[in-house]
């Protein structure tokens, strides 16, 4: 406990020289969100960085949240702790693939999940996120068909709750959450009866149908704390069962399966944030040119956040 302090402090005192902000994900070990200026969901936390008038932006996250900060804020230095934390969704669809897919569908509009490279965000035109992505989908163009990618899952709920037709859905998804099954969650309700049940959009379909609710990590924080029930299961990483906690410290979470817990998002820790910092190591930068048709995805996709 003192070691974990005492990497804390020099983190923050580094962070002031630095004039860095430090972003973590509700995914990130417990002692790494502590150490963050900011703790949410990817989008929330580039936006903070966007916002933010440091010059430095510690981003404890994976591959593609760095990205979307670096996309959002070009005149801030993004640094990753472990650069090598990468995310299997957004690594099952890239931009040759979806330079292929696109000219088989009739000149259709192309939707990407935020949980992509930003080159398939550069060849979009528009993003989502978790929490819009049935706000997208009923914005589209009606007469043109919608190619959504990379996640199967959750554009499978999305177009289902959109009352959406047309939809070509790239066969991506989250082995987290894929990890997530009904039975977990039928198992859950017998060890928690009454336990209101509350899940991620990634989970595939017959776990989305076995929740009281489906939200992404920031849907989530906000439900949980409004809602009069005391004890919840939470079909998601099992990361966000501390953001929960912390902001519900009279209510009790459970994570649906133990299973759920996604290794690249663990490779933050308090001695690699240190080191990034003293370094200056583990830039990510996105080229202008993918950048900026990037940032016009992303743009279209905030005008419509709810």
């Amino acid at each position: 406990m003192e070691h974990k302090q005492a990497l804390m402090d020099q983190l923050r005192r580094l962070k002031d020289q630095r004039r860095a902000v430090i972003l973590a994900h509700n995914y990130q070990r417990p002692e790494v969100q502590d150490a963050a200026d900011f703790v949410g969901d990817s989008l929330g936390l580039s936006r903070q960085a966007a916002a933010s008038d440091a010059r430095v932006v510690l981003f404890c996250g994976v591959h593609f949240m760095a990205e979307t900060a670096s996309i959002l804020c070009p005149d801030k230095t993004v640094l990753m702790p472990a650069a090598s934390a990468g995310c299997p969704l957004a690594n099952t669809l890239d931009a040759r693939e979806l330079a292929e897919e696109v000219p088989k569908l009739d000149d259709p509009t192309v939707i990407t999940y935020v949980n992509s490279t930003a080159e398939v965000k550069a060849a979009s035109h528009m993003c989502c996120t978790s929490a819009n992505a049935v706000q997208v989908l009923r914005a589209a163009d009606p007469d043109r068909p919608v190619f959504f990618g990379p996640d199967r899952n959750l554009g499978t709920y999305a177009a289902r709750e959109a009352g959406r037709r047309g939809v070509s859905i790239w066969q991506g998804s989250c082995p987290t959450h894929d990890r997530i099954r009904a039975s977990d969650i039928e198992e859950a309700r017998r060890d928690h009866p009454g336990a209101l049940v509350v899940v991620h959009p990634e989970c595939t379909l017959d776990v989305i149908d076995r929740a009281d609710h489906v939200a992404s990590t920031s849907g989530m924080l906000a439900f949980c704390g409004a809602s009069d029930a005391k004890e919840f299961i939470i079909g998601t990483e099992v990361g966000m069962l501390h953001p929960l906690r912390k902001a519900n410290p009279d209510k009790t979470f459970h994570a649906a399966t133990p299973m759920a817990d996604c290794p690249d998002m663990k490779l933050a820790t308090l001695p690699r944030m240190l080191r990034a910092l003293e370094e200056m190591s583990g830039e990510i930068q996105v080229p202008e040119a993918i950048r900026t048709r990037a940032l016009g995805a992303i743009t279209k996709m905030v005008e419509i956040l709810p």
